[in-house]
């Protein structure tokens, strides 16, 4: 026994064996998984004789590092080093499939740069976990299409005037930039397979990228229908590791040219990249979730910036930093004549006098937030098939304020909002789940509670008493989200986002709480009513099939104006002159701290501000339920680089001091408040 764990020791003792390094290139230069910024660069590692064969470029191999192994990517192999000691020999190849090209990796590092984070946050984004199994499988398992394929019909784009232009330069190799505008009640997923067809069928690949993996789902089936099987993929989060490993494998090999998927997607790697396209920019869910928070619109825009490709954004509606890119000339609009917008749209309605004189002959229906008119309007649309309520929140009291004095109504524990998820249930609140019962307000010592927004299970209670016998269906998160309803009369109630498609169409819709989206305290609060009211009223027939829709707000804001005339291009351009006068994205550049205040101090102290940049706040704000703060800063779009840059370089500063206290930064989030 002692024998043994003298042995031991000294193998542990004894010097490391010298490593025969690679003949050619032995030197490896390496991105490795560090989180800390300011270990945010490339090193040099040897390349063993027995590696030199599969230690190539865009490999994953696994180093040591400060005395531990960690992952990494082999970036580029070089003949000498720069580094004046003995370099440290890569471990192992992990795998020999090269997953990161130069031209992903270029992207990844411009992210990265633009969004003050670290190249290594960024490959995790764009690199899916590896799935050995998957790997080894033969690639007879992903036969290449065969044949090439046809010029596209050009009818879906015949409605818009420079749509037929837009193909031909795709199918030409050509890299037009658009921004589609897209009519109610056409195909607009065919015609987006359309554009996709016609860049393959000039040799090169496509991504399309949308929030939603219904959407995702809905353009798989209009592409599989334009261009058959087996020449593009659908890349979603939901697939498992193993389905998307394999995917993303089949588009890395160049077996596979398109894809069409959420933001996993968006860094797909595509060979000879011609088109990328986003389908509905404003929605929140283009964003992120994972340091350094980058945006897909914003990517794909340097993708084809980088590939010399062509762009489009495409959607009901229109965002202020698609009316930018307008105004810029970088895109052209492609939107269709008024009079064929008109052919299309609904009859659109607002609550105007008539709702006035209702409210003092129905006081009840008014506060039941069903106005008469809205229920005359569900009444003469079901006679012809389903009806859409839009109820902007889940549940059944989502927000609840006190009765007297109207403020919302608040935990005593830790001050979150309190809901009440049915209606013989007690307030809970919103944050630490706490039951609040009794309750009695802070600010006038009341005790009873009112709807301050209603739910969409609220929403139906009262439907189902107003309409006796009319089939009531809810697709929301809570209950289930539903595809597809019939053409038979129904009351169908979903929240934004998870509008059924029904079966020839809407015969109406009921827009309801239009001022609780209106009012939410968001930048884009105006640009996102926009978009949801859009995109249910999107979904009813046209005017000269009868089809209505009434929103319940005041006409007159510019916001429901932009329904009415049905001009969400106007509205941009609105949103975008608005914004340029208060200093706000996509005319400025806004980048949000939030953290400790010592350490956001120490952060801004150690930043190299751009000249003219302004300091706002800070402000005490809610980040995964703890009370934190948050500071701004603000500079001129032409400085948002520089400010990113100096942004990271204060960070390595500090993570490099051991600053303990977590920073997280976000470039222009879409959630500013």
């Amino acid at each position: 026994m002692h024998e043994q764990l003298a042995l031991v020791r000294a193998r542990v003792s004894a010097p490391p064996k010298p490593v025969l390094p690679a003949e050619d290139r032995p030197v490896a230069r390496i991105a490795v998984d560090l989180e800390p910024p300011h270990l945010d660069r490339y090193f040099d590692y040897a390349v063993p004789a027995k590696l030199a064969k599969t230690a190539q470029p865009g490999v994953r191999v696994r180093v040591r590092f400060a005395g531990r192994l960690v992952d990494g990517f082999l970036v580029e192999r070089c003949d000498s080093s720069d580094f004046p000691g003995a370099l440290v020999p890569i471990e192992r190849v992990v795998s020999p499939e090269p997953v990161l090209g130069p031209e992903l990796l270029a992207l990844a590092r411009q992210v990265a740069e633009a969004y003050s984070g670290t190249l290594a946050d960024v490959l995790r984004l764009v690199i899916p976990p590896r799935h050995a199994a998957v790997e080894a499988e033969a690639e007879s398992a992903h036969p290449r299409p065969l044949g090439p394929l046809p010029l596209p019909d050009p009818a879906p784009w015949a409605a818009y005037p420079g749509g037929d232009e837009f193909l031909d330069a795709l199918s030409a190799g050509e890299a037009p930039r658009a921004v589609w505008t897209v009519l109610p009640n056409s195909d607009a997923y065919a015609a987006l397979a359309t554009a996709v067809q016609a860049t393959l069928a000039g040799g090169r690949g496509a991504v399309v990228i949308a929030a939603t993996g219904r959407d995702v789902a809905r353009i798989d089936i209009a592409l599989t229908k334009a261009l058959g099987e087996g020449r593009h993929v659908a890349l979603t989060a939901d697939l498992g590791q193993a389905e998307r490993y394999r995917r993303w494998l089949a588009l890395s090999r160049g077996q596979v040219h398109a894809v069409v998927g959420t933001a996993a997607a968006q860094f797909a790697p595509i060979e000879h990249l011609g088109l990328v396209a986003i389908w509905d920019d404003a929605d929140s869910g283009h964003a992120a979730r994972l340091a350094p928070y980058p945006h897909a619109r914003e990517v794909l825009l340097m993708r084809a910036h980088q590939a010399k490709a062509g762009a489009l954004i495409a959607g009901y509606t229109a965002t202020a930093e698609a009316a930018h890119l307008v105004q810029r000339h970088w895109a052209r609009p492609l939107t269709a004549q008024r009079a064929v917008v008109r052919e299309h749209a609904p009859r659109v309605l607002a609550l105007g006098e008539e709702h006035g004189r209702d409210r003092e002959l129905h006081p009840g229906a008014v506060a039941s937030h069903l106005p008469p008119q809205a229920l005359r309007l569900a009444r003469e649309a079901l006679r012809q098939g389903p009806v859409l309520v839009q109820v902007p929140r889940s549940g059944y009291r989502p927000r609840l304020a006190c009765a007297q004095c109207r403020e919302t109504a608040r935990c005593a524990h830790c001050n979150g909002p309190l809901a009440q998820a049915g209606p013989r249930q007690d307030p809970k609140c919103g944050w630490c789940g706490r039951t609040a019962a009794p309750w009695s307000c802070r600010s006038c010592h009341g005790v009873r509670l009112r709807s301050r927004a209603t739910g969409v299970h609220r929403s139906a209670e009262e439907l189902g008493r107003a309409f006796p016998g009319v089939l009531v269906r809810e697709s929301n998160a809570a209950r289930g989200v539903i595809d597809m309803v019939s053409g038979e009369p129904a009351l169908v109630l979903a929240t934004p986002g998870a509008e059924p498609l029904a079966d020839g169409g809407y015969a109406g819709a009921l827009l309801l709480d239009a001022p609780e989206i209106l009012n939410l305290p968001t930048l884009r609060a105006a640009e996102q009513a926009v978009r949801r009211w859009l995109g249910a009223a999107a979904l009813v027939r046209p005017a000269t099939r009868g089809g209505a829709v009434l929103l319940c707000a005041d006409g007159s804001l510019p916001a429901a104006q932009a329904l009415l005339r049905w001009d969400p291009a106007g509205f941009a351009r609105r949103e975008l002159a608005d914004r340029a006068e208060l200093g706000y994205p996509p005319s400025a550049r806004i980048a949000e701290l939030t953290g400790a205040y010592p350490a956001l101090r120490e952060i801004l102290d150690l930043t190299e501000l751009p000249e003219g940049a302004q300091l706002l706040g800070p402000v005490p704000v809610q980040r995964a339920g703890e009370q934190t703060e948050r500071m701004l800063v603000r500079c001129d779009r032409a400085d948002g680089a520089r400010l990113a840059k100096a942004l990271k370089a204060a960070l390595g500063v500090r993570t490099a001091k051991h600053g303990s206290d977590p920073v997280w930064i976000r470039i222009d989030p879409v959630d500013l408040a």
